[in-house]
C-alpha cells in the first residue's frame, strides 16, 4: 500500500529539514539534527485521518524550516 498525500509531503519536509542541517556549521549539525528528530517524533501519534492538524503542523513545518535555513542562524541551542 502507497503512502497518502499528505504521508508523502510529511515525507518531504523531513528530507527538506535534513539537507538543509548538511549546510550548517559542523559544530552545529548535530542540534539541528536532533531538533528535527524530535519536532518529528513529537507528532507521531498523531492520526493519520486528521487532515486539519497535519495541515496546520505542515504549514508550521515549512516555516520553521524557512526560518532555520537563513544563513544567519549557525546553531539551534546555544
Amino acid at each position: 500500500m502507497g503512502l497518502s498525500g499528505l504521508q508523502r509531503e510529511v515525507l518531504s519536509l523531513y528530507r527538506k529539514c535534513l539537507r538543509e542541517v548538511r549546510k550548517k556549521p559542523t559544530n552545529a549539525k548535530v542540534n539541528f539534527r536532533e531538533h528535527t528528530r524530535s519536532e518529528f517524533r513529537k507528532y507521531l501519534n498523531v492520526n493519520k485521518k486528521d487532515f486539519a492538524t497535519i495541515e496546520y503542523l505542515l504549514r508550521r513545518g515549512y516555516k520553521q524550516l524557512e526560518l532555520y535555513s537563513s544563513p544567519g542562524i549557525r546553531n539551534i541551542w546555544s
